[in-house]
This record gives structure tokens, C-alpha cells and sequence, in this order.
């Protein structure tokens, strides 16, 4: 009997706790999503929204995309929390550092990826993530890249320049209803990167809240074209149920913008 998917529902996978070590000597903890019996046809490498106000490898479309792109899509999905980020799976070390040092933290995620064999990696940026793709991802190992929801806050024009030459595709998904930047801005700013296609979501906000499964099957559209979309709403064998009960302080900041509880990420250890 088929199952409705839901949005803590974990389909089948073969799913691992890793570690990432940056070259300037931090761990940061993730983990890697594979098929359950067979091998990934492309990876996802996710890069999640502003962790001071509640970003983290477990933010929801990042997390659905682990719990159910390994058998819906055949993906490889890895997540990591950048420097000074805490989910359940643990906390990096580390302090935010604005964009800048997580120059590191991308670049050790890609690393991994390769040292792993993962073919074809694409960045799934969300958010700040999205400013990480652009400012520090554009590298001969990455296929290409899309971004959820960029704000474009923190990347520069050299940076779209940079994937301008390089002519990797790049896909922006961008809410009709963001509060940082909407379609039309987008398709201005996103200009200068010939290649670059914008594709507006009607009705949808910042945080994708009920638009996840859109995002998904864009995502898979352009990652691997040969599975069909819409992806299945339903699920016909086992299916467990993950825990999403220790994000609540978490959800009210991203939905608020406002900072996390707990101390200032520099303030921390």
C-alpha cells in the first residue's frame, strides 16, 4: 500500500555521519545521504541559510532533499554545518565569519565530495548559502550550481563575473514574494552571467514554506533530467519517520528573522 510523503517522512537510503576538515584546522560535522542499493547518478552538496538566525544543515528543504532525494532521484545528498553551526547532528567549530572564512568550509565539502567519488557535484545553496555558491564555489570540480532564495547580500559583481566565465549553469529559484530579492530584480542582476537562468515561483516566500516539493523537483529537473517530475507525492515500501521536534527555536528565528537564543556566534568557543 502506497504511503503519503510527508514532511518527516525518511525513504530509503544509506545515510552517514562525516567530518569535513578545513585547511585552516576546524571540523565541521555533516552528513552523506547515498541510494540505498545502487550508485548516485549526481550529488548535491548543500550550503544552508544564515545560521545566526536559524540556518543549519537540518533547515527543511535541505533535509527533505536528504530524506528523500537518495530514492526518488538516485542523488548523492551531502550536508554539513558551516563554521560555528549547530543542528542535532552536532555543532562545527568554529564562529561564523560573514562569509569570508567559509571560504574553507565550501571548499572542504568539495574536497570531500571528490575524495569520495561523487559524481557530478552541484551546490544547492539556500539563502546565505547561495552568497557561499557564488562567492567561493565556482570550482573545476563543481558541475554547477542552484540557489534558492538569493539575496545577493554578500556576493560581489566579480563573483558573477567569475561564473560568467566560467559557463557553468547556473539556476536561480527565486520566491515572487522574497523579502530580500524578487524575480524582476533577479533577472537584472543575475544579467551579467549570460548562462544563468532565473526562474520565478509564484506565490512563494523566502523560506519556502509549502513549496518545498516545488523546489525539489526543480532541483531534480536540472540534476538528473532522466527522472521524471513531479516527483511521487506517495511512497510504495519501508519508510521511517525523522525527528523534527528539536528545531523549534530554530523555526521561530528563520521565520522572524530574528538572531537564534543562545550566545552570539562571536562569543562562542
Amino acid at each position: 500500500m502506497s504511503t503519503p510523503i510527508r514532511a518527516s517522512s525518511v525513504l530509503p537510503g544509506r545515510r552517514e555521519d562525516i567530518e569535513l576538515h578545513t585547511a585552516d584546522g576546524l571540523r565541521l560535522v555533516g552528513e552523506l545521504a547515498l541510494p540505498a542499493e545502487r550508485a548516485p547518478v549526481a550529488t548535491l552538496l548543500c550550503l544552508h541559510p544564515l545560521p545566526t538566525h536559524g540556518g543549519m544543515m537540518d533547515s527543511h528543504v535541505l533535509r527533505k532533499a536528504a530524506w528523500r532525494l537518495p530514492a526518488l532521484a538516485d542523488l548523492a545528498v551531502l550536508r554539513f554545518n558551516t563554521r560555528g553551526t549547530s543542528s542535532l547532528r552536532g555543532t562545527s567549530e568554529g564562529a561564523f565569519d560573514n562569509a569570508d572564512g567559509e571560504r574553507y568550509d565550501v571548499a572542504a565539502a568539495i574536497e570531500y565530495a571528490e575524495f569520495a567519488e561523487l559524481p557530478e557535484i552541484w551546490l544547492l545553496g539556500w539563502s546565505f548559502g547561495t552568497d557561499l555558491a557564488l562567492r567561493h564555489g565556482c570550482d573545476p570540480a563543481v558541475t554547477g550550481a542552484i540557489l534558492l532564495s538569493p539575496p545577493l547580500r554578500y556576493s560581489a559583481e566579480e563573483d558573477l563575473a567569475t561564473w560568467a566565465r566560467s559557463g557553468k549553469p547556473l539556476t536561480a529559484l527565486v520566491p515572487e514574494l522574497d523579502d530580500n530579492l524578487r524575480p524582476a530584480e533577479a533577472r537584472q542582476r543575475f544579467a551579467a552571467v549570460p548562462q544563468a537562468e532565473v526562474v520565478g515561483v509564484p506565490g512563494a516566500k523566502h523560506l519556502w514554506v509549502g513549496d518545498a516539493e516545488t523546489v525539489l523537483n526543480e532541483v531534480v529537473r536540472r540534476v538528473n533530467p532522466q527522472v521524471a517530475v513531479p516527483l511521487p507525492t506517495e511512497w510504495d515500501g519501508p519508510m521511517e519517520t525523522g525527528d523534527v521536534s528539536g528545531y523549534a527555536d530554530r523555526t521561530v528565528a528563520a521565520f522572524a528573522d530574528t538572531p537564534v537564543p543562545g550566545p552570539r556566534p562571536d562569543e562562542r568557543a
